[in-house]
């Protein structure tokens, strides 16, 4: 029999196609009846296909007690409680590497639109403003003479250093400890990061440990002339205290893909100029979200013929086999 997989969020048709072409696939949120479903399958449940911010979390397993391994759809994991994984013996996969230049992308773009404001400059050519009100209003902010920090220099963190030093921009960075073979100035906090630099690349996993890392402290070292953007997880910004720092002219501009309760967004963060915000697509193109989907698949297939995942997350490491 083939091994029976379960999915949780929405799988692209890649992923469907190929789950459907070497597995016995139930999808668990397009279930009339989940607990129906689970009743049935769960017991025989093998592999788990996760998405997005579809959870995985210890009562689910607990559904599921022939679990072997949860590929989840993403180089960030958080949604999946990989504790849980490792006291059952269950190996999490991610997707890391495949999305990397398309959120470095994304990333920069979206600082280019958040310092020069181009979203407000369409809207008011949109608007017809410019033919009635004349030029768009000259932009506070400039890349020039700025120099960016980034929180968690990672693959993506680095594609995002790379772009920065084309564009003449400083590089500075900040994670738990230093990064081998990377020049660029490391520092201890976040707070220290931010009183060194005026602009702040946020490329931070999500979690317990990183939740509202970057609030009303940071905010402040910053500056006024400080501009914010979070290409990471919602969780690291505190929204409430980016909202009052915005307000009251301790930031000067943010640009933001990820929120903290997706995909409601704060509604401070709407009325406010110098804002970008975007709908989470750092790695939303066709050809990377199928490259993402290959590769969850890729190690959902390894581990049913025996192999190693391509890309097991280091809090499960693979038993040898």
């Amino acid at each position: 029999m083939l091994p029976t997989i379960l999915t949780t969020g929405r799988p692209n048709a890649l992923v469907r196609a190929r789950l459907a072409s070497a597995f016995d696939v139930h999808h668990l949120d397009e279930a009339p009846d989940r607990e129906a479903l689970l009743a049935a399958v769960g017991p025989r449940v093998r592999g788990l296909a996760s998405t997005g911010h579809a959870g995985v979390g210890a009562d689910l397993m607990d559904r599921l007690p022939a679990l072997e391994i949860v590929a989840h759809f993403g180089v960030g994991y958080d949604p999946v409680d990989v504790g849980a994984a490792a006291a059952r013996g269950v190996v999490v996969t991610n997707t890391p590497d495949v999305l990397t230049e398309e959120v470095a992308d994304t990333a920069f773009g979206l600082l280019l639109a958040t310092v020069r404001e181009l979203s407000a400059a369409e809207g008011w050519l949109r608007a017809g403003r410019w033919e009635t009100d004349g030029p768009y209003p000259l932009t506070r902010g400039s890349l020039r003479g700025r120099s960016l920090g980034i929180v968690g220099l990672g693959r993506i963190g680095r594609a995002i250093a790379r772009r920065a030093e084309a564009f003449g921009l400083p590089v500075a960075y900040h994670s738990r400890r230093p990064v081998a073979d990377v020049a660029h100035p490391w520092y201890p906090s976040a707070v220290d990061l931010a009183a060194a630099v005026d602009t702040l690349m946020i490329v931070a996993p999500g979690g317990a440990e990183t939740r509202h890392m970057i609030g009303p402290a940071v905010f402040d070292a910053l500056g006024p002339e400080g501009v914010l953007v979070n290409v990471g997880r919602g969780s690291v910004v505190d929204e409430a205290g980016l909202v009052e720092a915005l307000r009251a002219g301790r930031v000067l501009a943010a640009g933001l893909d990820v929120f903290e309760d997706e995909p409601r967004v704060h509604p401070g963060l709407l009325d406010l100029p110098r804002v970008v915000l975007l709908p989470h697509v750092g790695s939303a193109s066709v050809a990377t979200r199928d490259a993402m989907g290959a590769l969850q698949v890729d190690n959902l297939e390894a581990w049913f013929a025996g192999r190693t995942p391509p890309t097991p997350v280091p809090e499960t490491p693979v038993p040898a086999r």
